[in-house]
């Protein structure tokens, strides 16, 4: 994982382990960084095995 994806993937569980799904907005501000490198950076935690979408319950499956 690069910098961005091991910041990405932290905020995310932290925020999971509160009982909260992050929204794009909610990531593009603790991130700073745009849609497009968020959802590159998500893409390749997703193919690295790091996470997964539950598209049910419209959460992160860590």
């Amino acid at each position: 994982m690069n910098d961005f994806e091991r910041k990405l993937y932290q905020i995310i569980v932290n925020m999971h382990l509160y009982g909260k799904t992050p929204s794009l907005e909610d990531l593009k501000r603790k991130t700073g960084k745009t849609e497009e490198g968020i959802r590159e950076a998500t893409k390749n935690l997703i193919i690295k095995g790091k996470l997964s979408w539950d598209k049910d319950k419209k959460v992160w499956i860590i």
